[in-house]
């Protein structure tokens, strides 16, 4: 339950927002398991549906004219629904190999999530991944000093993101309402949506994501000027999906979400750059 003009929860990704970093983990096993089927996809190709149930992202990803073509050629018919479970059985062994390798949290979330707590904010959390793959990941992450107070994956609601389900589970499991007390927080568009979706706050996160497509080496390498340029066009994406906050690190959202608040006490305007 909330108090007018106040936030009481916020949902977090997990690959490429919360741990991860540039969600590495399902972009490289999309890659490998498509190369493998004989299907060459490039790296933005991989990352357009990221934050998808991953089923539907192989869908998506076998829709591009690209992939449609590539898998004629080899195996002389279109794809279908059996392809499309036996990449994702595939995807999920490989997956499950590695993702507690990729479970570190991002640099800034263990104090970010210790903030937003203090402020009276639950933590909650919605993926892409299915719960056997977070059996993985969660253990992983706690030790290192990230523990959400729930988890909700695709196959608890039997539909994942763009759908607001799995946010209205967590609200549900935390007793958390209306909509405007929640604030949801991702790296990708579809993450976005969701807490459009759910009628949250959305909130998008520049550094680490996987909208900006750089692993850490790379965004630690890049000059300013194309760093700015990523930032700019990862921006505009945000914003186009229908973001209400762009944020360039997750450190920025303990004032994301005064700002909020204010807003909500019938403050100044909100902008979309913090």
């Amino acid at each position: 339950m909330s108090s007018e003009g106040k936030l009481r929860l916020a949902v977090f990704d997990w690959a490429g927002t919360t741990v991860d970093y540039g969600s590495s983990a399902p972009m490289r096993v999309f890659e490998q398991v498509f190369q493998e089927a004989g299907i060459h996809l490039t790296r933005e190709e991989i990352n357009g549906p990221m934050g998808m149930e991953k089923k539907a992202h192989i869908r998506m990803l076998l829709s591009l004219e690209s992939a449609s073509e590539q898998w004629k050629e080899r195996c002389g018919r279109s794809w279908n629904e059996e392809d499309v479970e036996t990449l994702y059985k595939t995807f999920e062994g490989k997956l499950s190999e590695v993702v507690a390798k990729y479970s570190t949290p991002i640099d800034g979330v263990v104090e970010t999530v210790s903030k937003l707590r203090n402020m009276g904010l639950k933590i909650g959390s919605t993926t892409g991944y299915t719960s056997e793959m977070m059996k993985e990941v969660i253990p992983q992450a706690a030790a290192l000093g990230y523990s959400p107070d729930c988890v909700v994956t695709p196959d608890v609601t039997g539909i994942g993101r763009p759908s607001p389900f799995m946010i209205f589970e967590c609200m549900r499991r935390l007793s958390v309402y209306p909509p405007y007390a929640v604030i949801k927080v991702g790296d990708t568009v579809t993450d976005i949506l969701e807490g459009k979706n759910a009628g949250a706050w959305s909130v998008g996160i520049l550094e680490g994501s996987n909208l900006l497509g750089l692993t850490e080496e790379e965004y630690e390498a890049a000059d300013a000027g194309k760093l700015e340029a990523l930032k700019k066009a990862a921006t505009e994406k945000y914003l186009e999906a229908g973001a209400d906050l762009v944020l360039d690190s997750i450190r920025d959202l303990p004032e994301a979400v005064l700002r909020i608040e204010e807003h909500l006490r019938g403050g100044k305007e909100l902008e979309p750059l913090l």
